[in-house]
């Protein structure tokens, strides 16, 4: 049985990145917010009363199931498969490798139900869509992020139906399958209208973007910040330097820069770590955007072993998280992504390619 977490300090939505009176929360807005010239699509964020959430909520053990954190979450149904809590391992074997002069970390989010950081973010749109009382969620994905939504919605008991590329590997198939979620397999450049058309047909909630730039439901992203919040405590009440977060859409990066401005917002610290973006250089369109001064952009992609986060757009989330901490847009090579792959295994972490990305 599912219940509703409470309380949640969640008052709205509210665009980022262009001028907007804050909405309610309810309905959740799935494409963003336009510009005039309708050239720009911007994505929203939850809006919280922090007045109202208590400090305490944030000041405790980083353990598994993100209800802990509901006041700093938005109104969802408790769907947990235990996400969240997962290691934060010492880097140290990496520093002499990479020339630093540092503490380094290393937070392993393989460690959640379906293996992927995507839990953090499936737990809040699936569960967002269950409170909402959505018949079911749409996702189109490559792998992982659709593996999570077929996890979740069966989880809440909804239909799910994940829109993938004929090259997904067969791993991520057959999960997919086994969740009881059904697939669509079409061409890689037709599975944003293949969703928007099965959004509109069947009434489910997208859980994936519908929009040339990244502007997905605000609620998944905000299950990100409990990374920050679990970092903050893992480190003996600390905020760290720098943190480096392998970026696709940037909505990760987002969530990440949000939860440690939260932190700051709730009195708990008073810096925020730079964060950096890690894209591969056949592709980046954030770090295309972030050295042109533009909000977002599409590029044209090359191969790359981290095929998840090889992505031709970017969005406007990712430019604000790099803007709001002071960060940078970075990118790697691939074959120091093969050999940093290679120094982890050699320490017990086997990662697939995109988790290798922040130490590339």
């Amino acid at each position: 049985m599912t219940r509703g977490v409470d309380p949640s300090a969640a008052i709205g939505q509210m665009p980022i990145g262009i001028a907007g009176d804050m909405l309610p929360l309810d309905p959740i807005l799935t494409e963003g917010v336009s510009d005039a010239m309708g050239t720009m699509h911007y994505p929203l964020e939850i809006v919280f009363d922090y007045n109202a959430v208590p400090v305490a909520v944030v000041d405790q053990a980083p353990l598994p199931g993100m209800a802990r954190w509901a006041p700093l979450l938005p109104p969802v149904a408790d769907i947990s498969l235990g996400e969240g809590g997962t290691p934060l391992l010492a880097g140290d074997h990496f520093a002499p490798l990479l020339g630093l002069d540092a503490e380094l970390h290393l937070k392993d989010e393989s460690r959640n139900p379906t293996w992927s950081h995507k839990d953090r973010l499936n737990y809040c749109a699936v569960g967002s869509a269950l409170l909402a009382g959505a018949r079911g969620v749409a996702v189109a994905s490559s792998g992982n992020h659709g593996v999570s939504a077929a996890a979740y919605a069966a989880r809440a008991g909804l239909g799910c139906i994940v829109i993938t590329a004929p090259k997904t590997p067969p791993a991520f198939i057959d999960m997919i399958r086994a969740y009881g979620a059904r697939l669509i397999v079409t061409s890689a450049n037709r599975r944003w209208e293949c969703l928007m058309r099965v959004v509109r047909e069947t009434g489910f909630r997208p859980v994936s973007n519908l929009t040339r730039f990244h502007t997905s439901a605000a609620p998944g992203p905000e299950g990100y910040k409990t990374i920050a919040f679990e970092l903050f405590q893992q480190l003996g009440r600390r905020v760290p330097g720098t943190v480096i977060v392998p970026t696709g859409y940037g909505e990760l990066l987002f969530g990440i820069a949000k939860g440690f401005d939260e932190l700051q917002r709730l009195g708990l610290s008073d810096a925020m770590p730079r964060i950096m973006s890690a894209e591969p250089e056949t592709g980046a369109p954030l770090a295309a955007a972030w050295r042109s001064g533009r909000p977002a952009v599409e590029v044209p992609v090359g191969p790359s072993s981290a095929a998840s986060i090889a992505s031709p757009v970017s969005g406007y989330r990712g430019i604000w998280a790099i803007r709001r901490s002071g960060g940078d847009a970075l990118t790697f090579k691939e074959e120091t992504l093969l050999s940093m792959r290679y120094h982890l295994a050699h320490v017990g972490l086997f990662q697939e390619m995109s988790g290798v990305a922040a130490l590339a």
